[in-house]
């Protein structure tokens, strides 16, 4: 698999966040190649504001490797990380962070401030705009379908 192949499944992943109301954004952690933990925005199937795809995914990959270090892996998600999903990439020790679409309105990467480059004890490497377009195209759409609905 490849770094498309590994967005195209967060991609996957945003899509079923819609099923039960929640914003599509998706992600999975790669390590060796595998992909070792996944996740969606859940916020509104589980009424946790912590539920975002990069904590689910997070959680899910603690739990397969049985460490809190993810120093070897690489983040893959569909939209630019919020704070606390920065400081959970941070404290996890994410070596690589590749996103889609950027969040003009609470990214904390580079749009609205860059968590990455500020004094903290890790500074994963970090690439925007993989699939940018599917990524935005589906947020779009989740977003048009609401507003339509009111």
């Amino acid at each position: 698999m490849n770094h498309m192949d590994y967005m195209r499944r967060a991609i996957e992943l945003a899509q079923e966040a819609v099923t039960s109301g929640d914003v599509p954004v998706g992600c999975v952690i790669v390590k060796d190649g595998k992909i070792v933990g996944e996740g969606y925005n859940r916020r509104e199937a589980c009424g946790d504001a912590t539920a975002h795809a990069e904590v689910e995914a997070i959680r899910a990959a603690c739990k397969t490797l049985g460490s809190w270090r993810l120093h070897e892996c690489t983040m893959y998600v569909t939209l630019e990380p919020c704070p606390m999903c920065a400081g959970a990439i941070i404290n996890s020790r994410i070596h690589t962070l590749r996103y889609g679409a950027k969040d003009e309105k609470a990214g904390a990467c580079t749009s609205v401030l860059n968590l990455f480059e500020e004094q903290f004890n890790h500074k994963p490497r970090i690439y925007q705009g993989l699939m940018e377009k599917e990524c935005e195209t589906l947020l779009q759409s989740f977003f048009q379908g609401l507003r339509k609905k009111t």
